[in-house]
């Protein structure tokens, strides 16, 4: 037993879990935890942030990179309403983090006290989260902080991880108590929740992918998080099975591997999508099939479900059979699974693991490659000011060292990145693309940095998104975060200002930048900006020049932002399609829609 207040005791269970950063900012509600923080300043790392919804998306970036999670700490009132946009982000990407808010006293409950949420319940910031985070956990004693504080640990990273938040009044963080420190070793170091697929069910999905002749496995970012690269990279060698993958996927193989045919999607590549669409086994790990991955979902551009046979294997049952039928659907963890089906291959000891007829499957893709790359190829020579889109990705690509770590915002720039950009890793390209919450890329690439400081990391948003977190570059000053922001200068909502051009008769409002009087693209400076920060700031206009100007600002070893002027008038074309409901969709840019009946 000791006695402890309640931020000691939530500091403490932090520290027992490894957890290296806290991200956040300081309020009324929070100075006694953020006390308990500097007692322990030594053993666990307090980094202010100038916006909440920044601190959030750090911690949300820094799990991607380290596998383990951050935590946050906000203060009561707009301090912690303001996480809920990157609370949701992580939610629907299956990120953990811990988000400790601080609310009012709870002699003040339902008083209506300065920054209390008491309409329809005492003390309700919790009703403000609920619906995009885990879970939330609220005590109201001294003594119910170490329960609370352990179980909202276990519930964020059991399951479908996803961030969890607990909030803590005022008082409770300084209120003291004889409690009995939970041990993190004991309570959750044994847990694993790594389950296996059914052994009957696994043999039937061996058997399927035996039997298949056209199979393709369908890969999202349950194998990146979930560590299961390299028995996906074994299986897809083993029985020669080409690889798709989600936007959120791009990266699980090596770009450049000759089984890998890229994203799947309304802007998908033309392998990727007409394989997929022409498979007779499609094994799905860890995807959702969401609108834009599946072309809204219309049969015919990128799935044909069925006839196509699908196994659909998720940690989440929810997922199973959400969108689409399946033949076989097994709620496992991928990695496990993965290693289930390499010791079933093991045990049946097959002369030829690879069927016949595999062969003929896998030429055709190549013809579909060839022509894809003939389609792609005038874009990267293109040489214009403002750059071109698609030169820009190559550009950016190209001047990558091997372990970089390319953080994308949401935006017309992320279509261009995840078709044009040859991700070498599970961590070579993070996006978000399950809420799409602008900011991720700008701050989450903070907190990428901080989870592997010896590897590069790239930022590349739109002036949209950075205009709305520039606070970052702060951060990144007063803490010598070395991150290169590129941002992708195209003077306009430009993925939004597309709709309006394609769907309705080019109706523009409020969407592009310009200047009231002349009508011309109107930004700030955003190099000035840095400058005026006390970082690195560049300007570029010339394709030439941006890949200089990425390479110059990983080599310096110092926080850089680089404001590329590039062309928005492009959306990038691809085999899928997109559907609006009500105003049609989008036809593709290469190849014709493939129905296949069963």
């Amino acid at each position: 037993m000791a006695r402890m207040n309640g931020g000691q005791i939530i500091v403490d269970y932090l520290i027992q879990q490894k957890v290296p950063y806290m991200f956040g900012l300081c309020g009324h509600g929070n100075i006694s935890f953020m006390d308990a923080l500097y007692e322990r300043s030594d053993e666990i790392a307090t980094l202010s942030v100038r916006h909440e919804s920044v601190a959030g998306f750090m911690a949300d970036g820094y799990y991607r990179v380290a596998g383990r999670p951050a935590a946050t700490f906000t203060s009561c009132g707009p301090g912690s309403a303001n996480l809920p946009i990157c609370l949701a982000n992580a939610f629907l990407d299956s990120v953990p983090f811990l988000a400790v808010t601080g609310n009012i006293p709870t002699s003040q409950f339902n008083r209506g006290a300065f920054q209390e949420l008491y309409r329809h319940h005492q003390a309700d910031f919790p009703s403000t989260v609920r619906a995009v985070c885990k879970r939330v956990f609220q005590p109201t004693r001294a003594d119910m902080v170490p329960v609370a504080t352990r179980q909202a640990w276990k519930t964020m990273l059991t399951g479908r991880p996803g961030p969890v938040v607990l909030d803590v009044p005022f008082d409770i963080f300084k209120e003291e108590a004889e409690v009995e420190m939970p041990q993190a070793r004991d309570w959750d170091a044994n847990i694993n929740c790594r389950c296996g697929a059914e052994p009957e069910a696994l043999k039937k999905a061996v058997d399927m992918l035996l039997a298949a002749e056209r199979p393709v496995v369908f890969v999202g970012q349950g194998v990146k998080y979930g560590g299961a690269a390299g028995e996906l990279l074994r299986l897809l060698e083993r029985l020669q099975i080409p690889l798709v993958t989600s936007s959120s996927g791009v990266g699980a193989i090596a770009s450049g591997h000759p089984l890998n045919l890229g994203l799947i999607a309304r802007n998908g590549t033309y392998p990727a999508n007409h394989a997929a669409r022409q498979a007779d086994v499609l094994l799905a790990l860890g995807v959702r099939f969401d609108d834009r991955t599946s072309s809204s979902w219309i049969p015919g551009y990128s799935f044909n479900i069925p006839p196509t046979r699908l196994i659909h294997v998720d940690i989440d049952p929810d997922e199973i059979a959400r969108n689409y039928p399946v033949a076989l659907g097994l709620m496992a963890d991928v990695r496990t699974f993965l290693r289930q089906v390499h010791a079933e291959l093991d045990a049946r000891k097959l002369p030829r693991e690879v069927p016949a007829g595999r062969e003929g499957w896998l030429r055709g893709i190549g013809r579909w490659r060839n022509e894809w790359e003939e389609f792609i190829a005038p874009g990267f020579q293109a040489d214009t000011t403002p750059i071109h889109p698609q030169r820009a990705a190559r550009e950016i690509d190209e001047a990558l060292p091997p372990d970089a770590i390319l953080v994308s915002d949401v935006g017309v720039h992320h279509n261009w990145l995840v078709q044009f950009c040859k991700p070498r890793g599970p961590q070579s390209l993070l996006g978000s693309m399950g809420f799409g919450a602008m900011g991720f890329g700008v701050a989450g690439a903070l907190g990428a940095k901080l989870a592997a400081p010896g590897r590069p990391v790239v930022s590349v948003c739109g002036d949209g998104a950075f205009l709305m977190h520039a606070s970052v570059i702060g951060t990144a000053s007063e803490y010598d975060i070395p991150v290169v922001w590129v941002v992708w200068n195209n003077y306009a909502f430009a993925s939004i200002r597309g709709l309006q051009r394609g769907y309705l008769g080019k109706r523009e409002l409020a969407t592009g930048f310009s200047h009231p009087k002349t009508g011309a693209p109107l930004n700030p400076d955003f190099a000035a900006m840095a400058r005026a920060a006390g970082i690195a700031g560049v300007r570029v206009d010339k394709a030439k020049d941006l890949g200089d100007a990425v390479a110059e600002g990983i080599k310096s070893g110092k926080p850089c932002v680089i404001d590329a002027n590039i062309q928005g008038e492009n959306n990038p074309g691809g085999a899928g399609v997109w559907e609006l409901p009500g105003l049609g969709h989008s036809q593709p840019s290469i190849g014709t829609r493939t129905v296949v009946k069963g």
